[in-house]
């Protein structure tokens, strides 16, 4: 086995049923997860997140661990709907489970992720608007400092809607800087952009940026309570969509939609090289990157057609 491979492995093995339930069955009789830490050569936090994940899947997730039984879905995988169902309470995590049993089959870590983060704020939307509330409570500023003449700063938990808009100016102004002569790459313009803003900009005064929020009508209107979608970040409770849309500085925009399917309707093409409208039209529709894995707002993404286009 490659040096690649076997700690992959290694985490694989530590998540299978199998050993999920000699976890749970170990912290049911230990005082204390140090002792848990200590059988499995782990850290306190891993063994911490290994019996949280053992007492999920084992005790409140059957249809999951089920799948995890059959080899339809990792570990890694498994994990991801104990997180997402870990605030739930009494009988939602069943029912959550029961929502994703058809829907997570063969997925990787990250689409089960975002399927399971619906289903968790569709089982309970009120618990989900509370959640993001009191998660946004904690926004607070960190400073670590490293070696050899580096240090890091980062805003954590900070609201969303400011964090997606403030990381799509940085990017902007990065990607403007790029050109003949420039030998910084990308990821280092981004960082000196960030913090010449923070060092030459107006505190407290607000900048324009873009982020694009997808709710549908009924649930604008407080008539329903289903999720809604940030373009790069995922589902979002009823009750945060409607804050952000409600803001002061919202732009509201009609989507017009496949009744259905919810799809954006085409508008046709007569020509290789699309208008600004279209271009427009289709980084609306696909919300993210077409790129597997990818999750940058498509409003920062290369046009280019996901099918060859045809030339004949």
């Amino acid at each position: 086995m490659d040096t690649h491979s076997a700690p992959v492995a290694l985490v694989e093995s530590l998540t299978d049923p199998e050993v999920l339930a000699a976890v749970n069955g170990a912290a049911n009789m230990v005082e204390d997860k140090d002792s848990v830490a200590l059988a499995l050569s782990v850290t306190d936090d891993h063994a911490g997140a290994l019996v949280a994940a053992a007492d999920a899947v084992t005790s409140r997730l059957p249809r999951t661990l089920a799948l995890m039984d059959n080899g339809k879905l990792s570990g890694f995988g498994a994990a991801k709907v104990a997180t997402a169902t870990t605030w739930l309470s009494d009988e939602d995590p069943r029912a959550v489970d029961a929502l994703l049993e058809d829907r997570i089959a063969e997925k990787n870590p990250d689409q089960v992720r975002k399927a399971a983060n619906h289903a968790a704020n569709t089982i309970d939307p009120d618990g989900a608007g509370k959640r993001a509330e009191q998660n946004r409570k904690g926004r607070r500023l960190t400073l670590r400092h490293g070696e050899t003449g580096v240090a890091s700063i980062e805003v954590e938990d900070g609201p969303v809607e400011k964090v997606a808009a403030a990381y799509q100016r940085i990017d902007r102004e990065a990607r403007a800087l790029r050109g003949d002569g420039e030998t910084r790459t990308l990821e280092q313009l981004r960082a000196d952009v960030a913090l010449d803003l923070l060092l030459g900009g107006q505190g407290g005064v607000s900048e324009c940026s873009e982020v694009f929020l997808y709710m549908d009508l009924f649930t604008y209107l407080g008539l329903n309570d289903d999720p809604a979608e940030l373009a790069g970040h995922g589902t979002i409770p009823a009750a945060l969509a409607r804050h952000i849309a409600t803001g002061e500085n919202t732009l509201l925009r009609r989507i017009v939609t496949d009744p259905s399917s919810g799809q954006v309707l085409d508008l046709g093409r007569g020509r290789y090289r699309p208008t600004a409208g279209l271009a427009e039209f289709v980084r609306v529709r696909d919300r993210e990157c077409r790129r597997p894995g990818c999750h940058r707002p498509a409003q920062a993404c290369d046009l280019d057609h996901a099918v060859p286009w045809a030339v004949s």
